[in-house]
């Protein structure tokens, strides 16, 4: 059976009050079925790759089966296809869809994945060609072999090279950790030429490996979302977990089995930041804080990047930094 095709037409961030949508979108919470005095209504909160997400409310008739038939059929994480109008509800946008305009769950098939997703921001096989230089550089050859059978196995290889770095904040993007990872490496590198009293193995050992726990972490579909091991333990946890094995295959010795856990352990830095263990050595120092000036580079440029030509004003209030960023 040839099944209906769809693609996204618009972005949220782009909708306009007025714009009559025809779309498709994302699912990211559904949030009930309810009475009002015309019948029965529902609201989902919707996003698509712009990272933005939109409220969206289908006002029913009075019929509470035909209405809640339609809410079960969607599911968290289903991409539907949306006829509608675009208003404002207590000054944020809204979706508003009323009968007879439908909204429905899409199928596998009727939609592409990737339109969900943000696009790679540089070449993924050249950026895994780098990897793979900075890990053949590596002298300790215990080190060596531990990173090429982690990044050289077919399943890690494929699925690093899409991933995104963050559900949000940073890097979310399609090959996101890959970019965060070898930023976090090149700072380190950096360090290492005003510092080069560090060991330059462990401390790239420990770049390269310290966000490897995002794999298990966040899943990705038609949206980066957290996975129930992420839920449940954190990437901190899972990459110690992953890597303990490994180095175990190998039979690294304790000292440096020791201090690289340490190093993924300790890359968020603070107890406030889900760190279980604050940095203290030099090369757990330089990872965190490269880390930390890969990610808020990221999210500072996108931020800008995505709201520059929202605004005529010089500065825009960001909610999740509680300040103003200039964006000029």
């Amino acid at each position: 059976m040839n099944m209906e095709k769809f693609t996204k037409k618009q972005l949220i961030d782009a909708l306009t009050e007025g714009d009559r949508v025809d779309d498709i979108f994302v699912v990211k919470i559904k949030k009930g079925v309810s009475q009002y005095v015309k019948g029965y209504s529902f609201n989902l909160l919707l996003t698509d790759s712009s990272g933005k997400t939109v409220d969206y409310k289908f006002w029913g008739g009075r019929n509470e089966g035909a209405v809640r038939t339609m809410y079960n059929s969607i599911k968290a994480d289903s991409v539907v296809h949306v006829h509608g109008v675009v208003g404002f509800y207590r000054d944020m946008p809204q979706i508003t869809t009323n009968e007879p305009d439908v909204i429905e769950a899409l199928e596998k098939g009727q939609y592409d994945e990737s339109d969900f997703i943000k696009k790679p921001k540089k070449d993924i096989n050249q950026m895994y060609d780098d990897l793979m230089k900075i890990i053949m550089s590596i002298k300790n050859g215990g080190l060596q072999k531990l990173l090429l059978s982690i990044f050289e196995g077919n399943t890690v290889k494929e699925k690093f090279k899409t991933h995104p770095g963050a559900i949000e904040i940073h890097h979310n993007w399609v090959g996101g950790l890959l970019q965060h990872t070898l930023e976090v490496a090149k700072y380190c590198e950096l360090s290492l030429e005003l510092y080069p009293t560090m060991d330059r193995d462990l401390l790239l050992a420990g770049a390269l490996l310290h966000d490897i726990g995002k794999l298990d972490e966040m899943e990705v579909t038609s949206r980066i979302k957290g996975s129930r091991k992420g839920q449940m333990s954190g990437h901190l946890v899972l990459g110690c977990i992953l890597v303990a094995k490994k180095m175990d295959e190998f039979g690294i010795d304790d000292y440096t089995k020791d201090k690289l856990l340490h190093i993924i352990v300790s890359h968020h830095g603070e107890a406030d930041l889900g760190s279980p263990k604050e940095p203290i050595f030099p090369e757990a120092v330089a990872v965190y804080r490269a880390d930390g000036l890969s990610s808020k580079l990221a999210e500072i440029t996108e931020y800008i990047e995505d709201n520059k030509n929202e605004t005529e004003d010089d500065f825009k209030y960001n909610r999740r930094g509680s300040k103003n960023i200039f964006l000029r």
